[in-house]
């Protein structure tokens, strides 16, 4: 007898670059292990900086060091995550300021322009927290609005390699104190 497995919507050695939201957990991961497939994976709440990034296989000891040396150039902060937004069939929450993701994301951008965020389908990057992705948002909205605002401490940035079943940090850059 076969089983039959939804394909993984990841490549295996696919990496990204995330700022982890372990505040936001107890508002979300109820919502995300249901309705966000990145979850099942084992993705953790988090602002996406650059997705994807360089194959794993182009990670070597020179890129991981010119990344802590990039990131140890921005200052940690915080973020309020206050208010849900919406793209197309997803919910997600908006972290204000949005700034300093941007800023991020435009400064991994500017050094690897072979990896535009989200493989350049977009023009603008909105940093946002995924919450649900399907069709009756609605009512997830409106219990995950009831529990806002949280503020999230961007500390640092992780290295996210996908291994072909899930998703791991390989490594973790601090934010400038």
């Amino acid at each position: 007898m076969t089983t039959s497995r939804t394909p993984s919507p990841f490549e295996p050695g696919e990496t990204s670059l995330i700022v982890r939201t372990p505040e936001a957990e107890p508002i979300v991961s109820r919502w995300r292990e249901r309705f966000d497939p990145s979850a099942a994976y084992g993705v953790p709440a988090h602002v996406t900086v650059l997705y994807p990034f360089l194959e794993y296989a182009r990670i070597d000891a020179a890129v991981v060091a010119e990344l802590r040396e990039l990131f140890s150039g921005h200052a940690a902060f915080e973020s309020r995550l206050a208010r849900c937004g919406r793209f197309p069939g997803i919910l997600y929450l908006v972290p204000e300021p949005e700034e300093r993701f941007v800023a991020l994301t435009e400064a991994v951008a500017a050094r690897w322009p072979e990896a535009p965020p989200y493989r350049g389908q977009f023009d603008e990057v909105i940093p946002h927290l995924t919450v649900a992705d399907g069709d009756d948002l609605d009512t997830i909205e409106r219990e995950v609005a009831a529990r806002l605002p949280v503020v999230v401490r961007a500390l640092s940035v992780s290295l996210e390699v996908f291994d072909g079943e899930r998703w791991r940090q390989e490594a973790e850059f601090p934010l400038r104190p």
